[in-house]
């Protein structure tokens, strides 16, 4: 089973199903200085939806869109007029980045029918298909969500599993950063990583073009990494966005008990009682 779907697949499905939703789950680190709605205003996929991670989130939170309660969550996708059996294809700008955050929300959310669109948005462009700007207006619809607490992990789980090695930790951020060589583009977070973890940076699992390597490569690259697919695990980042890369690589490989620590490198990096590791450690 894969959960992607190709833009050819995606454009067939346009003409043929009329339950479908497509959304754009764009999103940009706060360094990046971009708009993610106003790229979507300016073209987007056409019956896309713009799904705001940062806005469809615990607001009373002081961490960023961390996932909000059951209710919040089923109103934000009932807007979007979103079924709980509807089909949906999750997609960004990148290729793959945000997209998987999204998918992994829905996933948490109880969701079945979520793919991403292999490639995103730029191989629905170079395939020659067209966009369209401007919003598009959603039927609202009815969404119950029912969270799976089996795929959240929380401060306290991936302290356990720090402190006693019961699970890995898998941080998907750029080795300097998890090595606590380079600084968090957050003020005030302190640099390094959670003792006993891992590095499988999210970019070594995707090919040049932004799309998710096979299988075979990914296999081998999370083992160079050092671990071993299969093995229970808590992936982890810097605000739990490409946390959900390393998620749906490891669900790609048939591994479905993968937890996603939400709160990520943007809590346990602020909390000054939480131990830290870095190279110099």
């Amino acid at each position: 089973m894969t959960h992607f779907i190709s833009v050819d697949a995606l454009a067939e499905q346009q003409e043929t199903r009329q339950d479908l939703v497509i959304l754009d789950g764009t999103w940009h680190l706060p360094t990046a200085g971009r708009d993610p709605r106003a790229e979507y205003l300016a073209g987007h996929i056409p019956g896309a939806q713009f799904f705001d991670i940062d806005g469809v989130s615990d607001t009373d939170s002081d961490l960023p869109h961390m996932l909000p309660d059951e209710v919040t969550f089923g109103q934000a996708a009932s807007a979007l007029g979103i079924w709980n059996d509807s089909p949906i294809v999750v997609y960004d700008s990148y290729g793959l980045f945000s997209a998987a955050r999204v998918w992994w929300s829905f996933r948490v959310m109880g969701h079945k029918d979520v793919k991403i669109l292999d490639g995103g948005l730029p191989a629905w462009t170079a395939a020659g298909n067209e966009t369209r700007s401007g919003m598009e207006v959603a039927d609202v619809a009815s969404y119950t969500a029912h969270i799976q607490a089996r795929r959240i992990a929380g401060r306290d789980d991936v302290l356990s599993a720090s402190t006693h090695r019961s699970m890995a930790i898998l941080d998907a951020r750029p080795a300097q950063r998890f090595a606590g060589t380079a600084p968090e583009p957050r003020a005030g977070m302190r640099a390094g990583h959670m003792p006993g973890a891992t590095n499988v940076f999210f970019k070594s699992l995707l090919t040049e073009e932004g799309r998710m390597k096979d299988k075979t490569a990914l296999k081998d690259t999370f083992k160079a990494a050092g671990f071993t697919p299969g093995d229970p695990a808590i992936t982890s980042c810097g605000s739990g966005v490409t946390a959900a890369i390393l998620a749906l690589a490891l669900a790609e490989l048939g591994q479905d008990d993968i937890r996603l620590y939400d709160g990520s490198w943007a809590e346990w990096g602020s909390d000054p009682d939480l131990p830290i590791e870095t190279t110099e450690s």
